[in-house]
């Protein structure tokens, strides 16, 4: 049935969202600026218990003539969208307070781009894929821009609605090339005709190639990353932590459930596209930050390189590889939003400052802080046993057994030369002498995401077994 009970059921979490975020921009607009401070709670409010909604009750299942779909691995990512969200709005509120651009709009607009990333994850048609994905789009491009009065924020905004938009048509045309070639947009009708001998047919093929350069700017993989590293600078720092987690994730997931769904027929055509472009990721990712004075544009390379290794895990096109690609983003999320909470508390008399070098000697004046950046550092290095390593370790074995064995080699190659850079923020923590006192953040929404994020990640080091069987657990949602 269309709109039968178990639909409306299915989408409980969702409407859930969007309705939450309609009540709030109502009162917004009723009450105005006096609004701010409880529209911001309420969001982040609402976004996690949006998260526990999706497991109580847990239900599986196709709704709505079969657009949406709800499974283990779609709940999973759905979960980390939702928490990565509502922590970066809740880092948010002192940043855009100091430069006087705290707006009850951002949260809601944060929202909105989360409800558009929850339909991402549950499109089964590529029509709901690109609803989806223009919902949390055209927030997004707004958010990058947020900061009205910085030419930065500005043109950051205008570099990634430009950039966007070209990546949207090159979906949009794949889209229709294949649908003219399948006769569909659903997947299961692409997978049916697929199957049926229309995967040698050269169309489908072409749009299969622009359906993944689409998907590719919107994870930042190479040669599609040329927007990630001015966006992040220029982006205001809230704003940057939530790229770097919410839609990256939201759209790696989609491209695992669109290439080893419906496509997987495809496998040797999609994944020699997949392979260069993990290759390419992980090698920018390692040689372009090796010089990056700004740690925002480190980050971003930083992000790109990691893009490659999930890359890897997708290519090898497993059981196993899925898993991997669950329980890295799962790290991946802690050790990021741990590093941008500690970015936001750099200041130097009431200034944010955002190079590495502004870093040193913070071992003595905050020894706690520099600590727990050196894990997160150390983790995103893959050093042993930090979490990051494991995330790592079962992304090239994966590969391995998929017979990669030179991008696997490469991948580890990439890691050990990206080691560098995280060691270099250590190095000058530690042994560079201090300029100039960093000022002491009282405690705060920053310093408690920093400590939980260290918590989390000394605990997934010392037992990554859990994480290890929920990642296990949701790539079953692809393999029954």
């Amino acid at each position: 049935m269309l709109l039968g009970l178990e639909s409306w059921t299915l989408a409980r979490p969702e409407i859930f969202l969007a309705a939450a975020t309609f009540l709030l921009l109502i009162y917004g607009v009723v009450r105005g600026e006096a609004a701010t401070p409880f529209v911001s709670a309420a969001t982040s409010v609402v976004l996690l218990a949006t998260a526990v909604l999706l497991f109580a009750p847990y239900r599986e299942g196709a709704a709505f003539a079969s657009l949406f779909i709800v499974d283990r691995l779609t709940t999973t990512m759905k979960a980390l969208v939702l928490v990565g969200a509502a922590v970066a709005v809740l880092m948010s509120r002192a940043y855009f307070e100091q430069v006087k651009a705290w707006r009850f709009e951002y949260p809601l607009l944060v929202a909105l781009a989360t409800l558009g990333m929850m339909l991402m994850i549950s499109a089964n048609d590529l029509m709901a894929l690109y609803v989806g994905l223009e919902l949390q789009s055209l927030a997004l491009y707004v958010i990058a821009a947020f900061q009205r009065d910085s030419l930065r924020s500005t043109e950051a905004g205008v570099k990634y609605f430009v950039l966007g938009s070209v990546a949207s048509g090159m979906l949009l045309f794949g889209a229709s090339l294949i649908y003219g070639f399948c006769g569909g947009t659903a997947f299961v009708q692409i997978s049916q005709a697929l199957l049926a001998g229309k995967a040698a047919e050269f169309g489908v093929i072409v749009g299969l190639v622009f359906v993944v350069a689409g998907l590719a700017f919107k994870v930042s993989a190479v040669p599609f990353h040329m927007w990630t590293p001015d966006v992040y600078e220029g982006a205001p720092t809230p704003v940057t932590a939530l790229f770097a987690v919410a839609p990256k994730i939201a759209a790696i997931s989609l491209m695992v459930s669109v290439l080893m769904g419906p496509f997987k027929p495809l496998f040797l055509q999609w994944q020699q596209i997949i392979v260069v472009a993990s290759v390419l990721s992980m090698a920018l990712g390692a040689f372009a930050a090796l010089r990056q004075q700004n740690i925002k544009r480190l980050m971003a390379y930083s992000s790109i390189g990691n893009v490659g290794y999930v890359l890897l895990g997708l290519a090898s096109g497993s059981e196993k590889g899925i898993q991997a690609i669950v329980f890295y983003l799962a790290i991946y999320l802690v050790m990021t939003l741990g590093v941008f909470a500690t970015i936001l508390m750099m200041k130097r008399r009431g200034v944010m400052v955002e190079n590495v070098s502004d870093l040193a000697g913070l071992a003595k004046s905050q020894p706690m802080m520099a600590f727990a950046m050196l894990l997160f550092m150390f983790s995103l290095a893959g050093i042993p046993p930090l979490a990051g390593f494991w995330g790592k370790l079962y992304i090239f074995i994966a590969a391995v057994e998929a017979s990669l064995f030179i991008p696997a080699v490469l991948g580890v190659l990439a890691s050990v030369v990206a080691s560098y850079y995280y060691l270099r923020i250590v190095k000058v923590m530690y042994f560079d002498e201090e300029t100039e006192t960093l000022d002491r953040t009282p405690f705060g929404v920053n310093r408690t995401v920093a400590f939980v994020a260290a918590v989390l990640v000394t605990v997934f080091s010392l037992a990554p077994q859990p994480l290890s069987l929920m990642a296990a657990a949701a790539a079953k949602g692809l393999f029954p």
